[in-house]
C-alpha cells in the first residue's frame, strides 16, 4: 500500500513538472510575442508601402520615403531578422562589401577592416548619392567613394550598385555591361532604389523572378507616376529582401553584409 502511494506520487509530481514547464513555455512565447509587438510598434513609419503587378508579370513591393529619412547600416543577417525596416543594399562576398556604402564619408563596413564599402570592387559602377546640403539625388558612376561630388561630406550617403540609366533607353544595356551586371538575362528576384522629380526615394524588391530589362521595364510601368528621374540596380536573386510593417520578404534566406534602413 505505501508502495503504491509513493508510485502515485511520484506519477502527480512529474505531472505536476510536466505542467509547470508547459505553463514556463507559453508564458515564454506570450513574453516573446509581446516584445516582437511592441518592436513593431516603436519602428518606422514615415513611409509608403506599395505593391504593384507589372504587364509582364513582374510583382513589385516598394516603400516610399525621402532620402533623409534613410541611412546605411551593416547588417551580416537576412533583413527580415534585422532590427530595421529597409531592403537589402549592395553587393558583398561573405563578410566583405564588394559596393560602396558610405554614410557622411565613412565606410559602413569600416570595422571588418576589408571590403569596407569605400569602394566598387574592380568597376566604376553606378552609385547613388544622396548629397544632405541641397537634398537632391543623382547616380554618379565611380570607382572609390572619394570620387564622388557632393557639397558637404559630412552630410551626404551614397550606395553602390549598377547604373538604370532610365532616361537613356538606348544605352542603359551597354552601360550595365561596361559595369559587369550580374545574371542580366537569368531569371532572379531583383532589388532597385529610384527616386522621382520631386526627389522621392522608391527602395524596391521583386516577389517575383525576372530579367534585369524586365525588372526595369516593370518599374518604368508601375513606379512614379512616369516622373522618375533615376536610379541603381541593387544586388539580387536570394538578396533581395524587404522588412516593413506590411510585408517581409526574405529572398533565400541568405544574411546580406549591408542594408539601406529606414530612420523615422
Amino acid at each position: 500500500m505505501a508502495k503504491m502511494t509513493k508510485v502515485k506520487l511520484g506519477l502527480l509530481g512529474l505531472f505536476v513538472l510536466v505542467a509547470l514547464g508547459l505553463i514556463l513555455a507559453i508564458m515564454l512565447k506570450v513574453l516573446a510575442s509581446d516584445e516582437a509587438a511592441y518592436e513593431e510598434l516603436n519602428m518606422p513609419r514615415d513611409y509608403v508601402y506599395g505593391k504593384e503587378l507589372a504587364s509582364n508579370g513582374m510583382e513589385l513591393h516598394y516603400l516610399r520615403t525621402r532620402p533623409s529619412n534613410v541611412s546605411l547600416v551593416p547588417i551580416h543577417n537576412n533583413v527580415t531578422a534585422a532590427s530595421y525596416y529597409g531592403i537589402n543594399g549592395g553587393f558583398f562576398y561573405q563578410e566583405a562589401l564588394l559596393s560602396i556604402a558610405v554614410v557622411n564619408d565613412v565606410p559602413v563596413n569600416e570595422e571588418k577592416g576589408y571590403g569596407t564599402g569605400a569602394e566598387n570592387a574592380k568597376y566604376a559602377r553606378g552609385t547613388l548619392v544622396w548629397d544632405g546640403a541641397s537634398d537632391r539625388l543623382s547616380v554618379q558612376v565611380v570607382r572609390r567613394s572619394s570620387e564622388l561630388t557632393v557639397t558637404d561630406r559630412s552630410q551626404f550617403w551614397a550606395q553602390g550598385g549598377i547604373s538604370m540609366g532610365l532616361g537613356k533607353n538606348e544605352s542603359w544595356v551597354e552601360q550595365s555591361m561596361v559595369e559587369s551586371a550580374p545574371l542580366p538575362d537569368q531569371l532572379c528576384l531583383r532589388s532597385a532604389a529610384v527616386y522621382d522629380e520631386e526627389g522621392s526615394l522608391y527602395l524596391i524588391v521583386s516577389a517575383t523572378k525576372a530579367t534585369l530589362a524586365d525588372f526595369r521595364a516593370a518599374i518604368l510601368e508601375r513606379i512614379g507616376e512616369g516622373r522618375l528621374v533615376d536610379g541603381i540596380f541593387l544586388d539580387g536573386d536570394g538578396s533581395s529582401q524587404m522588412r516593413n510593417r506590411e510585408i517581409k520578404l526574405r529572398g533565400d534566406g541568405r544574411p546580406v553584409v549591408q542594408m539601406i534602413r529606414l530612420i523615422r
